[in-house]
């Protein structure tokens, strides 16, 4: 048996220089979140965050709860703990057996002035926020409902060491911007569905790019945290380059080079093969048209054909995944097809997913 990730989610900094959601922090409150597991096993162990925060965070109490029954969050025993800032803790496991595409409802009662909490800004799915401690409450009727995740990156679970499992590392077309909120169809999910075994646990960050911080650290800082951490990884499947070529336009700076992004796309594929993984690399969607005006500009859209063809070309990764082909207009390639554009010209609604999820070829996944 093995403790491998069965739940991942990328946190990012309440300070950073571009924000699409508003921090926050809270006291004397109590926040329930929904944890929608891509994996399953025996027992499992939460594991809370303050990477970001800049002071101690104190959480009095807590718990982990399924349909199946509700199990108290402790840390070395003890259901009060502090994380100092810039780190994390892994609670106790907890007899709470979790099958994949369950969910998982924790409960953090947060009795101090926290400051601005570490977050999970866009993961299309609600937190619930009350006063006073109410984290063995069944129901919260009254709460305030915020879209982002706080303090939580992930959950671990006890499985067999034969279970084969994969991360999707990327930006927003992983994380799920523009598919149902609290429906669990980004494209992760139904990725998921697909597999006969093993999971794949969403490290997506919306706005990430592959090269320059913000939104979050860039995938070469970030890639030994969020992927190479995981105990019997086995795969990644990698998703950037629009936010290195979209972002710099909202500021009137030049796109990332396509010389940049294949260097950087190169580096990623040696230190996961230097880790005996399997990559993954997605041709880089289509954003023309995309709202807010200036991020999708004619030299950031020839950029991205340019990468897609060295992409769909180089034997520099174990396998591609069309995502591009597979979303885009047959019309005008540089553009999402109508039926599968969230709305903004740069984020797949619930049928994108599904399509970006399709284009994974199972065989070259190899679960």
């Amino acid at each position: 048996m093995i403790w491998t990730a069965g739940f991942r989610t990328a946190v990012i900094s309440p300070y950073g220089r571009i924000q699409f959601a508003e921090p926050r922090g809270f006291a004397d409150q109590t926040v329930r979140q929904v944890l929608h597991m891509a994996g399953g096993g025996e027992l499992l162990r939460v594991r809370l965050t303050n990477r970001y925060g800049r002071t101690p965070l104190t959480i009095a109490a807590a718990t982990a709860a399924t349909e199946h029954g509700q199990a108290d969050l402790t840390v070395d025993g003890s259901a009060r703990l502090t994380i100092p800032p810039g780190e994390e803790t892994v609670s106790d496991p907890m007899d709470l057996p979790i099958a994949s595409g369950d969910d998982l409802f924790l409960s953090l009662y947060l009795p101090e002035e926290t400051g601005p909490a570490t977050y999970s800004h866009m993961p299309m799915e609600t937190a619930h926020i009350v006063g006073g401690n109410h984290v063995t409450s069944p129901a919260l009727p009254k709460a305030e409902r915020v879209g982002a995740r706080f303090y939580v990156s992930g959950v671990d679970v006890l499985t067999s060491d034969h279970t084969p499992i994969a991360v999707a590392f990327g930006d927003s077309w992983f994380e799920g911007v523009g598919t149902t909120t609290g429906a669990n169809n980004r494209s992760v999910d139904f990725l998921n569905r697909r597999l006969k075994r093993g999971w794949v646990v969403n490290q997506g960050i919306a706005g990430n790019r592959l090269l320059r911080n913000e939104v979050g650290e860039h995938a070469l800082a970030r890639f030994d945290r969020d992927v190479l951490s995981i105990p019997g990884l086995t795969h990644v499947l990698v998703h950037f380059g629009i936010n290195d070529l979209g972002l710099p336009g909202l500021s009137g700076e030049p796109p990332a080079t396509p010389e940049a992004l294949i260097e950087g796309f190169k580096a990623l594929a040696h230190r996961a093969h230097r880790a005996d993984l399997k990559i993954l690399a997605a041709t880089i969607g289509p954003f023309a048209g995309a709202v807010p005006p200036g991020f999708s500009t004619p030299e950031g859209l020839a950029a991205r054909r340019q990468v897609n063809d060295w992409i769909r070309a180089t034997d520099t990764f174990d396998a591609v995944f069309d995502v591009a082909r597979a979303v885009e207009n047959p019309e005008d390639p540089d553009y999402i097809h109508p039926a599968l554009d969230s709305g903004d010209g740069m984020h797949l609604n619930d049928k994108g997913a599904q399509a970006m999820a399709d284009a994974v070829d199972l065989e070259t996944l190899a679960l």
